[in-house]
């Protein structure tokens, strides 16, 4: 998901400060219920370990080196939550072959300066696949995150369900450390450079072909992003996947 640039802030310090605990509170009860129905969907997406003969490759594994174009926005709801939607195109095979997009959306409720949660629903559709042709995924964001001047680490988990076309539900688990940099050009939104590791788990059954392992791949990816507005921005990644 998208996340906040650095410089202009969308939420002034005072409306901040003037936060009442009776405010916070109801956020907090809304975050807790959020996270709630995700997790609840995503166990439900965790079926027993079955036989399954001939299993479909994941529709999402890239192949050779990959390209993703991401767009995002962002829509202050409160001092500390926003609503996110955010639209992909992924390409592979040397990105001459779109092979999947979807759209995401939402809320992000930003607990400490460091930690942002965000219930996250995608809707994805694989063209070109003579298998499957969309899938639905309910996500849990958890991203830890700190500036040091332009450099800015970070450590996303990702816990989700998917349900997909004509295939069983299963849950996965995502790691992506990485770090992010501000380059130090003469703009009023400056570019960053975003470079990152993303480590896959499936638990319990997956209904595609892994080689028998819970562990199924990790996927390197570099790239700009570059804010358009406090509330837009546009992205490019190269990816590398290894699995």
């Amino acid at each position: 998901m998208f996340t906040k640039p650095q410089g202009k802030s969308w939420f002034r310090s005072d409306e901040q400060r003037n936060c009442c605990p009776g405010a916070r509170r109801w956020i907090t009860t809304q975050c807790m219920t959020c996270v709630i129905a995700v997790l609840c969907a995503c166990l439900l997406a965790v079926p027993a370990r079955a036989q399954q003969q001939e299993e479909p490759e994941d529709p999402e594994n890239e192949k050779q080196i990959g390209l993703w174009l991401d767009q995002g926005i962002s829509t202050g709801l409160s001092a500390n939550k926003s609503l996110d939607v955010e639209f992909y195109e992924r390409f592979d095979e040397g990105a001459s072959n779109l092979f999947e997009y979807f759209v995401q959306g939402g809320v992000a409720f930003r607990l400490r300066p460091w930690f942002t949660l965000i219930p996250i629903y995608r809707y994805q559709r694989f063209p070109g696949n003579p298998t499957i042709a969309y899938e639905n995924r309910v996500q849990l964001n958890l991203t830890l995150s700190t500036s040091h001047g332009p450099w800015r680490p970070t450590l996303r988990t990702l816990i989700e369900g998917r349900f997909v076309d004509d295939r069983p539900a299963s849950a996965r688990l995502r790691f992506r450390p990485g770090i992010e940099y501000t380059l130090p050009l003469r703009m009023s939104r400056r570019p960053v450079l975003v470079i990152n590791n993303e480590f896959f788990i499936v638990p319990g059954n997956n209904p595609f072909a892994n080689g028998g392992s819970s562990y199924t791949q990790n996927r390197f990816q570099m790239g700009v992003r570059l804010p358009i507005t406090d509330s837009f921005f546009r992205s490019a990644l190269l990816l590398i996947t290894v699995g």
